[in-house]
C-alpha cells in the first residue's frame, strides 16, 4: 500500500510538474535567434486602438494569433508571442508602475509568400502594461483597458 501511495505521489508531482513549464517557440529575427511565448499572467489578449480613435487597431488573440491593421487601414493577419528566455520565462524591464515587454509579430502572409529575407522577418515592437491605470501598450500607442 505504501509503494502505491509513493507511485501516486510520483505521479501526481510529475504531471504538474510537466503542465507548469511554459510553452515557447524559437523565432529568428534580423540573424538572432528569439524565443517567444503567449503565457502572461495578465489578460493581453484583445483588441488595442488608439485612444478615441476606432481604427487602425491591432488584435491579439490567445493562440498567438491576431490581425494588425495599418495606417492605411489594410488589415493583415499576424502571428504572434512576447520574448522570452529558452526556458520560457518572460523578458522584461520593470518600472515604478509598469513593465515593458518585447512583442515579436510576423504577417502571415509572409510565411507563405517570402519573396525577400525583410519581408519575411519578425517585427519586434515594444509593449507595455501599467499597473496603476490598467493600461496596456503596443508600440506605445494602441492601447487596450485590462481588470485584474
Amino acid at each position: 500500500m505504501k509503494i502505491f501511495t509513493l507511485l501516486f505521489i510520483s505521479l501526481i508531482f510529475s504531471i504538474t510538474n510537466s503542465n507548469a513549464q511554459s510553452k515557447n517557440t524559437k523565432i529568428s529575427s534580423r540573424n538572432q535567434d528569439h524565443y517567444i511565448t503567449t503565457t502572461i499572467d495578465y489578460p493581453i489578449a484583445g483588441t488595442y486602438q488608439y485612444e478615441n480613435i476606432s481604427e487602425p487597431i491591432v488584435i491579439l488573440n490567445g493562440d498567438g494569433t491576431g490581425v494588425f491593421q495599418s495606417k492605411d487601414l489594410s488589415k493583415r493577419g499576424i502571428i504572434w508571442g512576447l520574448e522570452c528566455s529558452e526556458n520560457g520565462k518572460l523578458k522584461f524591464k520593470e518600472g515604478f508602475d509598469s513593465a515593458v515587454y518585447t512583442l515579436c509579430y510576423k504577417i502571415k502572409d509572409n510565411l507563405i509568400n517570402s519573396e525577400s529575407s525583410d519581408n519575411n522577418d519578425w517585427i519586434l515592437v515594444e509593449f507595455s502594461i501599467h499597473f496603476n491605470t490598467k493600461k496596456m501598450y503596443i508600440m506605445g500607442e494602441r492601447v487596450k483597458d485590462y481588470v485584474d
